[in-house]
């Protein structure tokens, strides 16, 4: 059977204040806005926030929802036009509140790349792919 990656949903204890940060920083506009669930307009594959404890009420307990959380979880990768579209981009999000990790580079694989953080500590990328890697795909 063939399944399809359809959402991608960040659970978070604080979805008020993560939203207000995908919002905000990010620019994603909010479809549905709930207490416990915030949808946001994406092409492609639909992100969302859910609180963690509606998520254990809905597993029946299950202790994943109650432990804290230790380390990175998961990772999204926002590709931009050019490397100066990521640097840019960066810094915009950086100056309204995102935490900045690692400043963009260009990396051995190609790709200008710059790392930040959401206010739950996930940490995302930027990246571009560098025009001299881009011409030869």
């Amino acid at each position: 059977m063939k399944v399809k990656l359809e959402g991608i949903t960040i659970l978070s204890n604080d979805v008020s204040r993560l939203a207000s940060f995908y919002r905000e920083v990010l620019g994603f506009k909010t479809v549905i806005e709930e207490g416990h669930y915030v949808e946001f307009e994406n092409d492609g594959v639909r992100l969302a926030i859910c609180s963690k404890p509606l998520m254990e009420d809905n597993t029946n307990g299950h202790y994943s929802f109650i432990e804290e959380r230790k380390g990175q979880a998961f990772e999204l990768n926002f590709q931009c036009e050019s490397p100066e579209a990521v640097r840019a981009t960066y810094q915009d999000y950086v100056l309204k509140g995102a935490t900045s990790i690692t400043e963009p580079v260009s990396m051995s694989w190609g790709h200008t790349t710059g790392f930040f953080a959401d206010p739950d500590g996930n940490i995302h990328s930027l990246f571009a792919i560098n025009p001299s890697i881009a011409h030869c795909v």
